[in-house]
């Protein structure tokens, strides 16, 4: 932005320059051609005014003489006998003979400048051609400094004003750049940044409502984290309830079933009131075996599925996989998948879960015989399978490096596949056998 404002200034002062300096330059050269001229021309009139008055030959040398084209050798006059009075001339004889008979003068280049032939009567009542050379050092002197001068005066101009076009845009753009930093930490989760109002007063009040945004969502975000995690907090009530009736139940596989439901429900309202107490632009950070919970989700709904007499399938997974996502959020996505299968479709629809690698990613496919999804899919609803829980799924995969995708199944129903980027294996991680 500052690269642009310094061009267009230089672009705009180049313009105007030109503008008035390519006149000015011709001027110059013109003023320099018409000064030689008009010197050259009083000298002609100099010699005339001897020869209308005097037709001797020697005076006639002595005014040639006398004046400084004739001191240099660029000055003669041819009289109507036909003789020279001084060197040889410069233009063609043709030309010459022609002034003598017509009485008009001329004005010629040659090789070097210009001849200027101006016809005078003589005492004797002929017509004499005084010629004089005008050389270019003449007609041309004081041009190039003058140019010089303009182009001297023009780089000034389009430097100063690309410099104080620099300076005007700093204010702007430094405003601007702090501008977009807060935003882009505050999109990181930074609820705390805010901006000092500067700049013209557009990006100064810019800044202003900037601020007055991040303090109306750092309140809307802090009273939703709290509401969260209070309702979390409330359903510890129920939840003991519940335990004490798992524990008065007579022991066997169906206490044993509820108890471990119960405690993971217990667990899931833990974490769901720490995440709520962390700072917004925490991240849980980590990484898993892909392969061993995938296998252990499956395991863990495997129970429920023949309880409800659904097939189900886990495609073979022939080493660790391992991705850059925390085995909590991992196992959060998977369940909302497959509890999706559990509560949306029907008893007896089977479903199938594989997974494949490829280099640097890796995909988990999750199949079901069931209805499908309604179409097209809302984000935020819970009362279907296109709800919460997809939402659940596609945040942990964008974290993971990769993505949601909702097809159609090869089995009738719908097709959930998260794509995630895969990492190199890190000390310490459990691999299975």
């Amino acid at each position: 932005m500052r690269r642009r404002f310094v061009l267009v200034s230089a672009v705009v002062t180049v313009l105007v320059v030109a503008v008035f300096a390519v006149p000015l330059a011709w001027l110059a050269y013109q003023y320099a051609y018409d000064r030689a001229m008009s010197g050259a021309e009083r000298e002609v009139v100099a010699v005339g005014t001897v020869l209308a008055v005097d037709g001797d030959r020697t005076e006639i040398l002595h005014a040639v003489a006398s004046t400084s084209a004739g001191q240099a050798s660029r000055l003669t006059v041819h009289l109507p006998d036909g003789t020279v009075a001084g060197p040889s001339g410069w233009a063609p004889q043709s030309v010459t003979r022609r002034v003598l008979r017509t009485g008009r003068g001329e004005t010629l280049p040659v090789g070097d400048g210009v001849v200027h032939l101006h016809p005078t009567p003589t005492t004797a009542g002929g017509v004499a051609v005084v010629e004089i050379l005008v050389p270019d050092a003449l007609l041309h002197r004081g041009v190039h400094l003058a140019w010089a001068g303009l182009a001297s005066v023009s780089v000034l101009l389009v430097g100063g004003a690309a410099v104080l076009a620099d300076r005007l845009a700093a204010g702007p753009v430094r405003a601007t750049r702090q501008l977009a930093r807060a935003a882009g930490a505050l999109g990181d989760g930074d609820l705390t940044v805010r901006v000092v109002p500067d700049g013209p007063p557009e990006i100064a009040s810019a800044g202003a409502a900037f601020n007055d945004l991040a303090g109306r969502v750092a309140a809307l975000l802090a009273a939703e984290r709290e509401l969260v995690a209070d309702l979390s907090h409330r359903l510890r009530t129920p939840l003991t309830a519940l335990r004490l009736g798992v524990e008065a139940l007579p022991a066997g596989a169906d206490k044993d079933r509820l108890s471990g439901a119960a405690e993971a429900v217990e667990q899931q309202v833990d974490a769901v009131i720490a995440r709520a107490r962390e700072p917004l632009a925490a991240s849980p950070a980590g990484h898993c075996d892909l392969r061993a919970v995938v296998g252990e989700r499956v395991a863990y709904w495997a129970a429920l599925a023949e309880d409800q007499d659904r097939s189900f399938t886990l495609g073979p997974i022939p080493a660790p996989v391992m991705v850059p996502v925390p085995d909590a959020e991992l196992c959060d996505a998977l369940d909302s998948l497959l509890g999706n299968i559990f509560r949306h479709t029907p008893e007896g629809t089977g479903f199938a879960v594989r997974v494949a690698t490829e280099p640097g990613r890796a995909t988990v496919t999750i199949d079901d015989a069931g209805p499908g999804l309604p179409a097209p899919p809302r984000r935020g609803r819970s009362d279907s399978s296109t709800g919460l829980g997809l939402s659940i799924a596609r945040r942990v995969a964008e974290a993971g490096g990769g993505e949601l995708g909702i097809d159609v199944s090869p089995l009738g129903g719908a097709r959930i596949t998260l794509t995630f980027a895969t990492t190199a294996s890190h000390p310490g991680t459990a691999q299975p056998g």
